[in-house]
């Protein structure tokens, strides 16, 4: 796994083909995969509340591209949007995206579905090598908003639902080493349920509270 760094971020988005600026700023921050950003249509974004809905996804197998449900339950979900973002987005509609709810916001060149493998060769590794970044997938945009969302302070299970995985035991085994604190805070708890008095016969002594983790 690959993180990005804010500026590092900021430096891919201008070095990218413009129509495609906003498709990085929202990845990094919002977390989607790559199949649910080519399937994101513009009546399932509310830039008023800040959010977009996940309830599609595009695959592409072989040069066919379908469109279909996530494949799991937890893949359908709201995203919240930082502020900054969704004023990019607004712009990127105006200029690149038909208004029509069913357009889909990140469209390729030709105003047709995104073809990964052909955006990947011809815009993504271009200004990855542009931006000094490689190497880099497109992947780690994702991974990449899962590690600020930590640093801003979200919660393992606040990053399993705005991730879409399907539970928390998953964002641990793959981002707990990301945690700021989390074994000292461990540690601390073992430590005080360590200094519990032992219980006299037919008592219940209630456990000390958790702090937050």
């Amino acid at each position: 796994m690959r993180f990005l760094r804010p500026p590092e971020v900021a430096t891919l988005s201008e070095t990218i083909t413009p129509r495609y600026r906003a498709l990085v700023l929202f990845d990094a921050y919002c977390g989607l995969r790559l199949g649910e950003l080519t399937g994101l249509r513009r009546g399932r974004l509310d830039l008023l509340r800040s959010q977009a809905r996940v309830i599609e996804i595009a695959v592409e197998v072989r040069g066919e591209l379908s469109f279909g449900a996530p494949k799991t339950k937890a893949g359908r979900r709201t995203v919240p949007i930082p502020r900054f973002v969704a004023e990019e987005l607004t712009t990127h509609l105006a200029e690149f995206v038909g208004a029509a709810p069913e357009a889909l916001v990140f469209p390729g060149a030709d105003g047709g579905a995104l073809r990964s493998n052909a955006w990947r060769s011809r815009h993504w590794r271009t200004a990855v090598r542009a931006a000094g970044l490689e190497p880099l997938r497109p992947h780690d945009l994702r991974h990449t908003a899962v590690s600020l969302w930590i640093a801003a302070g979200a919660s393992p299970n606040q990053i399993a639902t705005g991730a879409g995985h399907t539970s928390v035991s998953v964002v641990l085994d793959r981002y707990g080493h990301l945690f700021p604190g989390h074994e000292e805070a461990v540690l601390a708890r073992l430590e005080d349920l360590g200094s519990c008095p032992p219980v006299p016969d037919g008592d219940v002594l209630p456990l000390p509270r958790p702090s937050n983790v």
